[in-house]
């Protein structure tokens, strides 16, 4: 019995993919450095958090730009070459 796969249910394309993780880098490095420009706005106990989001946003936006997404479930085909078999003649 054969299942059948939709469109849908492949992954995003290679540069797709990278794009959104560039994306999320850029809007974590843009958050950095609001929270550095908020250094020197804040006073007292609450420059402690702009500080803190600037030493720690680059390691999160790291680790979130270098993760890959598995968008597929199991079973089903990387690419839509996968579902036909090869024919060697």
């Amino acid at each position: 019995m054969s299942e059948s796969y939709t469109i849908t249910s492949l992954q995003d394309s290679p540069d797709a993919e990278r794009r959104s993780r560039m994306v999320r880098y850029t809007v974590a490095m843009g958050i950095r450095l609001v929270c550095i420009g908020a250094c020197f706005l804040v006073e007292g106990w609450w420059l402690l958090l702009p500080a803190l989001g600037a030493v720690f946003l680059p390691y999160f936006a790291v680790v979130t730009a270098n993760s890959v997404s598995k968008k597929r479930a199991s079973g089903e085909p990387l690419r839509p070459g996968g579902i036909v078999p090869l024919r060697r003649s």
